[in-house]
């Protein structure tokens, strides 16, 4: 049931034809739709249509049994509704039109949680950016370093700050996005709880919250920087009337984009703030509003992007060259090893002092006696070495068994030691083969819960064979 105070306001808000065309969908079954990750998914899909704004989105005829697709667990594509992909197609327009730099830029993702915009961001990016994907809440912050590692890219830094945090790095971004949080009215007709927790008095505490957000991100943008601004909702109060508090209190001007008049995304409702509006029922997604502003003033090179940072305990890169592909500088901490990509060393070295680094690069392993214990993360990397480990390839049945943490059988033939599992010749983790078994070495905190198992694989309908 639909909020009475919600329906007056917004009705208002919108006018009479585009309420009634919002209420309408909000009754329709949402569509299904993911995103293909291009580092690793190198075919398109067939038989979907294409997401217009996102280069890499589909919509898919039916929703498949997602969890007991291996090749989401591999990190191939994400589930993410079609809105949300929007971003994509915002840092693009940018890029083109040089309001964002396309050469390496920093970035930062700083209400990142669960991963849906970083893993876009880090499709978009030009290449050699380094990326932050940052969640303020603990055990939200876990799945974000879970589908960043999954997702797979090395120039990735997963932190679990507040925003406020990041004033103490000295770092200044080219690009920060802010997906705040908000009172949800976007997302009512996939989430009841949306519904419930919906009030006058939240919508005016989540205002607030945003502005308290963007205030304490702000002096981390860099004079001429980029800031795209994003909710779940569709009230002006949490939308345009804070883009416009940005542009005027902190200073910034509003980047009207590019829109095609067949993508049916509204503009702004009140005033004339450029932005974009998705409203279920005219644009084929849930709720969203997004608009990109520019930091006044104009951008120098920050000594941050090019000094080289001192102290870090770095090993012999030689020892893991065969491990990896690219230029890695190798950092240990309590026996926990990482490769970062060297071009960002000195950066990695400045937050690992002032922010709660959960992910960074490639996560290698753990020390254990002579041995290095390899991590998931380096299987799902794609600065994998493929011939660094044996590899055994398994068929749905087995890598279910492996995603639940369960004992797996490689072939008879599989060498003894770390291998790495495959199945469609993509990486899945790491086991132990010891002979007469093999030790699943799968995150504990990942593992398919469910005590269903389908008989047979749900998976997408791919253009070529997965590679």
């Amino acid at each position: 049931m639909i909020p009475k105070d919600f329906a007056k306001y917004t009705r208002q808000l919108m006018g009479d034809t585009l309420y009634s065309i919002l209420e309408n969908g909000l009754t329709q079954e949402p569509p299904v739709s993911v995103r293909l990750n291009p580092f690793k998914a190198h075919d398109g899909l067939d038989g979907c249509e294409r997401v217009p704004w996102c280069e890499w989105g589909y919509w898919l005829k039916d929703r498949p049994a997602f969890t007991f697709d291996p090749l989401l667990h591999a990190g191939l594509y994400y589930v993410q509704e079609a809105a949300s992909m929007f971003v994509t197609e915002a840092v693009r327009q940018c890029i083109e039109r040089g309001i964002i730099s396309s050469e390496p830029i920093l970035a930062a993702d700083i209400c990142a949680a669960p991963g849906g915009k970083s893993t876009a961001l880090r499709s978009t990016l030009p290449k050699d950016s380094l990326l932050f994907s940052n969640e303020p809440i603990k055990p939200r912050a876990s799945v974000l370093k879970e589908n960043m590692v999954k997702f797979g890219h090395p120039d990735v830094i997963v932190t679990n700050n507040f925003p406020r945090d990041y004033k103490k790095t000295g770092l200044k971004f080219d690009l920060v996005v802010a997906d705040v949080p908000c009172s949800g009215e976007g997302m009512f007709r996939k989430d009841v709880g949306a519904i419930e927790g919906w009030s006058v008095q939240n919508v005016e505490k989540c205002r607030l919250l945003q502005r308290s957000i963007i205030e304490d991100i702000w002096p981390c943008l860099k004079p001429g920087g980029s800031l795209i601004y994003s909710t779940c909702t569709f009230n002006a109060h949490e939308d345009e009337e804070n883009v416009q508090w940005i542009a005027d209190t902190l200073g910034a001007e509003i980047i009207s984009l590019d829109i095609p008049e067949e993508w049916n995304i509204t503009g702004p409702l009140v005033g004339s703030v450029p932005c974009c509006r998705f409203i279920p029922g005219r644009t084929r997604g849930e709720g969203l509003f997004m608009a990109v502003l520019r930091k006044n003033g104009t951008g120098k090179n920050d000594k941050t992007m090019t000094a080289r940072g001192k102290g870090c305990i770095k090993k012999k890169s030689s020892d893991f060259d065969k491990w990896l592909v690219g230029d890695f500088s190798i950092v240990e901490t309590n026996g926990c090893l990482r490769a970062i990509p060297s071009r960002w060393l000195h950066i990695y070295n400045i937050v690992a002092k002032t922010l709660r680094v959960i992910h960074a690069g490639v996560e290698l392993g753990t020390r254990k006696g002579k041995d290095v214990i390899p991590d998931t993360s380096l299987a799902l990397s794609t600065a994998l070495n493929k011939s660094a480990f044996p590899q055994a390839e398994i068929g749905f049945a087995q890598a279910v068994n492996y995603l639940r943490k369960e004992a797996v059988t490689l072939p008879t033939d599989s060498p003894r030691g770390f291998t790495i599992v495959t199945y469609h010749q993509q990486p899945l983790g790491f086991v132990k083969n010891i002979g007469q078994r093999a030790n699943n070495l799968y995150p504990q905190e990942w593992k398919i819960k469910s005590t269903h198992v389908p008989s047979s694989a749900s998976s997408l309908p791919w253009r070529a064979t997965v590679r």
